[in-house]
């Protein structure tokens, strides 16, 4: 069984938990996720089995939407209800047009600090194992990318919004930190990842409706799992140089104009599957070979 299934995660389970429910079901041991979603968020959860766990990176190299709800007024030592209550304010005197310029701030790149509970690691330990000893470390910022806000919705102290991010953004974090620009703070209270990669809300099936027996219904090969990815036909002449690892510098590789630095789907002519490849000023060659 090779694949990935797009599963929509319920709340109060943990990504491993899915993972481990998956093991079950398919009999494989070769399992695993492409991006962890916190216990009470809910949403898409792509799961790769087989050789499709060696795609894992690809599919979490891609933007991520999600429909988040936060409160104004009050933080939290995790960033969201399930943490202990630091410090709260009285937000009443902020207007709508001064939170709306708060939030739109951070559309762009900027520096964030992930949150002392998150699976991020320092010198091999959690920091989540950390925080729960009551230990808090210093914490680098991370360049992340907030592509898009939309749909805002203020009912102060409650505020609802999309997010369209790049990979490695909390969404926990982005809500403190609006909170801190706002000088109030906040906590997220309600988070769903809608779309992760091509894997959409619409078309996951919820973990709890997986079986056995239909399994094999919900799995997505490993090139269609990778359709954000621009498909490239390539000379069967060359595929088996591609194969073996050989950079391919020759205009009659392909009839497509190749994007240098781009990462592609790479077929042959006989539309076989090879893997992903990118070009460069030296040739083409496959970065990632995915021959089943």
């Amino acid at each position: 069984m090779d694949g990935v299934i797009n599963v929509y995660k319920n709340k109060g389970m943990t990504s491993f938990d899915v993972v481990r429910k998956i093991k079950k079901i398919a009999a494989t041991g070769k399992v695993g996720h492409t991006g962890t979603l916190d216990p009470e968020a809910c949403g898409v959860l792509p799961i790769c089995i087989g050789k499709a766990t060696k795609i894992i990176d690809y599919i979490m190299d891609s933007d991520k939407v999600y429909e988040v709800e936060f409160k104004l007024g009050i933080k939290t030592t995790t960033y969201d209800l399930e943490g202990e209550i630091t410090e709260e304010k009285d937000p009443s005197n902020l207007g709508e047009k001064e939170i709306e310029e708060a939030i739109s701030s951070f559309i762009g790149e900027y520096s964030q600090v992930p949150p002392m509970y998150s699976a991020l690691k320092q010198n091999g330990v959690r920091l989540y194992e950390l925080a729960r000893q009551g230990i808090e470390v210093h914490r680098e910022g991370r360049l992340v990318k907030i592509k898009e806000i939309t749909d805002i919705c203020i009912n102060n102290p409650y505020i609802k919004m999309k997010v369209r991010c790049s990979k490695g953004t909390y969404i926990r974090s982005l809500c403190y930190d609006i909170g801190e620009k706002l000088e109030v703070g906040a906590t997220m209270i309600d988070l769903k990842r809608t779309k992760t990669s091509n894997f959409s809300e619409e078309e996951a099936i919820n973990i709890d409706d997986l079986t056995a027996e239909n399994i094999n219904d919900y799995l997505i090969s490993i090139d269609k799992a990778l359709a954000s990815y621009d498909k490239l036909i390539i000379s069967s002449k060359f595929s088996k140089l591609l194969i073996n690892g050989v950079k391919v510098f020759d205009k009659r590789l392909t009839n497509t104009k190749v994007e240098i630095g781009k990462l592609y789907r790479v077929y042959d002519e006989n539309e076989k599957f090879i893997g992903l490849g990118k070009g460069d000023i030296k040739g083409f060659k496959i970065e990632k070979l995915l021959i089943i």
